[in-house]
């Protein structure tokens, strides 16, 4: 069976984009929004992780190497200035893009599998992913037309 795979690249995932999501909050802590709302997704990302902590083990969780590629080749550090804070949250979205795909998956293969209590974790897990993503959107194109439009 691949749920296990599939687990444990959504586990990894998770725990990425909330260390991606401190991040951003520290480098931009001179804009209160972002500082506020990065550190709430982030505990967010750590809850959805722990969520699947009893899945993991009844699915016995193996370890893929994807996320983690896909967290360094996106989320390569913060960057400064207006368009620092666009291009950090713009690899946010793809982040939270790559957990709400993920989530969809396990979801499918809950139904397969007939787990109940997985799909509700999915179920409340995907809704909060999807929340994370309209609130990203929205805050870049807060900061689009400042930081493309107007030179720092």
């Amino acid at each position: 069976m691949h749920l296990a795979h599939y687990l444990g690249l959504l586990h990894r995932a998770q725990v990425n984009l909330a260390d991606a999501f401190r991040q951003v909050a520290e480098a931009h802590a001179d804009e209160p929004d972002i500082q506020h709302l990065c550190q709430q997704q982030a505990q967010r990302c750590d809850a959805h992780a722990e969520r699947l902590q009893p899945f993991a083990a009844r699915y016995a969780e193996e370890a893929p190497a994807e996320p983690d590629r896909l967290h360094s080749q996106l989320f390569t550090g913060t960057r400064t200035g207006g368009l620092g804070i666009l291009r950090d949250l713009q690899d946010l979205y793809l982040m939270a893009a790559e957990c709400d795909i993920a989530w969809t998956v396990v979801g499918q293969a809950a139904y397969g599998v007939r787990d109940e209590d997985l799909l509700a974790t999915v179920q409340g897990c995907e809704g909060e992913t999807a929340i994370q993503l309209k609130w990203l959107r929205t805050r870049m194109k807060q900061s689009a037309p400042q930081a493309l439009v107007v030179a720092d």
